[in-house]
């Protein structure tokens, strides 16, 4: 997936809790999230000096609001391709231990094939977690 398709994807799926997001996706959209709230930040700062001292960015507050839903669905889908219920998103409340884990858990590839969460979206059994690709090496 490509960093455009995740980031429609993303707002297309905004509040979906259902279904698959592969790691791509996942990190792509984390990757814009974060260059949106840099980029809010800096309007913050042109817009409002001495705003951000005194810990006041409305741009920035909503850029957060506006980013919560789709980035929690987005964590929640990812949850699910490692077929893990969207729940653990709570794991976050454990200081420090439960960040680790969400990035961990993250970083893993998806299950191959269907798991209860539905069918793997990068299509295929291949046990690596997508289609196999010409030239590559097979597992084992």
């Amino acid at each position: 997936m490509s960093f455009t398709e995740a980031i429609q994807s993303g707002f297309r799926n905004y509040v979906n809790f259902t279904g698959r997001a592969f790691r791509s996706e996942f990190w792509y959209w984390c990757l814009f999230a974060f260059l949106v709230a840099v980029a809010a930040q800096i309007i913050d700062v042109i817009l409002f000096p001495g705003s951000f001292s005194k810990g006041a960015s409305p741009v920035s507050s909503l850029v957060s609001l506006g980013l919560l839903l789709p980035n929690l669905g987005v964590l929640v889908r990812r949850l699910h391709d490692i077929d893990r219920s969207g729940w653990w998103v709570l794991i976050v409340l454990i200081p420090l231990f439960g960040w680790i884990l969400l990035i961990y858990w993250a970083c893993q590839p998806g299950t191959p094939g269907t798991n209860r969460f539905g069918a793997n979206a990068l299509g295929g059994g291949n046990p690596l977690g997508g289609a196999a690709r010409a030239g590559s090496i097979p597992p084992g």
